[in-house]
C-alpha cells in the first residue's frame, strides 16, 4: 500500500530533508514529487516555500473480521418446569412369567483324525522366498559450503618515469596529507586510460558519503596529471570495488523506480547525482517500455526524472 506526506522548506532540498526526518527513512526509500517551487517574491512580499510530496510504501494490513452481535454465542436457557413435566411416568404392566425350558446338552463333536507324524528324516519342502521391498538409500545431508579463500590482487611495480609512477606518487602524497596509510596502484587500461586502486585499511574515510571523497581524489588526480599534457587521459580512482557496487545499486534503483512509475503512472525525481551516475541510470532504462528519463536542475543539484510515457513496443 502506498502512502504519502507533504512537507515544505525554503528549498526543495530542505523540504526533502524534512520528509526524510519525519519518515525516519533513507532518501532512497521514498520518491519525491515537486508540487511547488520556492519563490522569493518582490522585496520579501509574496514569498512562498517549496512544497513536495514524499511517497513511500507500507505493507498491506489484513482486514480484521468484525464480530456481529448475532454471531456471539448466547447460553441456552433451561426449559421451565411445569406441572405437566413434574407428573410421574405411568407404571409398566408386569407380564406373567413363562416356565423355563431346559435345553438338552448338544452331542460332543467327533474329533477329526490327527495327521500322521512325519518321520524325522523326511525332507522339508522349501519355503517360498518372501520378496522384500528394497530399502531406500540413506539421504545424505548436504555438506556446508566452504567459502573460497579471498585471493588478493597483485600489482606489478610501475615502470620508472612512466605515467603510472607519476599517478602513484601524486596520490600517495595526497593520502598522506589526509592522514591515510593506503597505497595506490595505477594500471594502464586497453583504451589508453588508467585505473587506480587504493589498498589498505580504513578505506571508508577515503570513499566518503556516496563516494564524495573518492570523487574529489579522482578529480584532483585528473587535473594534476593532465595539466600541460598534449594528450589527455582519464584516470579512475576506486577503493574496495566501490564503483562496481555503486553501479549495481543504481541499476537496481532505476528498475525499481521505473516499475513504480508504470504502476502508478507518475513521474519520480531521484536524488542529485554526478554525471557518471546519471549516465548509469539513463543506460539502465533506455530500452524500458513506457518509461523515459531526463535530467533537470543545475550542478551540483542536477537530478534525473523517471517519467511514465505510454508508447507501443515496435513490432519487428
Amino acid at each position: 500500500m502506498e502512502k504519502s506526506i507533504i512537507t515544505t522548506g525554503k528549498t526543495i532540498e530542505l523540504a526533502i530533508a524534512a520528509a526524510a526526518a519525519q519518515l525516519n527513512m533513507d532518501r532512497d526509500s521514498f520518491s519525491v514529487e515537486v508540487l511547488k517551487n520556492a519563490s522569493r517574491g518582490f522585496l520579501g512580499i509574496g514569498a512562498s516555500l517549496a512544497e513536495i510530496r514524499a511517497t513511500y510504501e507500507v505493507p498491506d494490513e489484513e482486514p480484521k473480521a468484525a464480530l456481529s452481535s448475532a454471531s456471539r454465542s448466547k447460553p441456552k436457557r433451561k426449559p421451565e418446569q411445569t406441572a405437566e413435566t413434574l407428573k410421574p411416568a405411568p407404571a409398566k404392566k408386569l407380564e406373567p412369567m413363562q416356565p423355563e425350558v431346559r435345553r438338552q446338552p448338544a452331542a460332543p463333536k467327533s474329533e477329526a483324525p490327527k495327521p500322521a507324524a512325519k518321520p524325522a528324516n523326511a525332507e522339508r519342502a522349501p519355503r517360498p522366498e518372501s520378496k522384500k521391498a528394497p530399502r531406500p538409500a540413506p539421504v545424505q545431508e548436504p555438506k556446508p559450503e566452504v567459502a573460497a579463500p579471498k585471493v588478493e590482487k597483485t600489482y606489478a611495480p610501475a615502470p620508472e618515469g612512466s605515467t603510472e609512477q607519476r599517478i602513484e606518487v601524486f596520490v600517495k602524497g595526497l593520502l598522506e596529507h589526509m592522514g591515510s596509510n593506503a597505497t595506490p596502484h595505477a594500471v594502464a587500461t586497453e583504451d589508453g586510460n588508467y585505473q587506480v586502486d587504493l589498498v589498505g585499511e580504513n578505506l571508508g574515510m577515503l570513499i566518503g558519503r556516496r563516494g564524495d571523497t573518492l570523487d574529489a581524489i579522482q578529480h584532483l588526480t585528473n587535473y594534476t596529471i593532465n595539466r600541460g599534457a598534449e594528450k589527455r587521459c582519464r584516470i579512475s580512482v576506486d577503493a574496495e570495488n566501490y564503483r562496481g557496487k555503486r553501479e549495481e545499486s543504481l541499476q537496481h534503483l532505476a528498475q525499481k523506480m521505473a516499475a513504480k512509475a508504470v504502476r502508478y503512472r507518475k513521474n519520480f525525481t531521484l536524488e542529485p547525482m554526478n554525471a557518471y551516475e546519471r549516465h548509469v541510470i539513463h543506460a539502465a532504462l533506455q530500452d524500458t517500455l513506457n518509461v523515459s528519463t531526463f535530467s533537470t536542475g543545475t550542478e551540483p543539484n542536477r537530478r534525473i526524472v523517471i517519467a511514465y510515457t505510454r508508447r507501443k513496443e515496435n513490432n519487428q
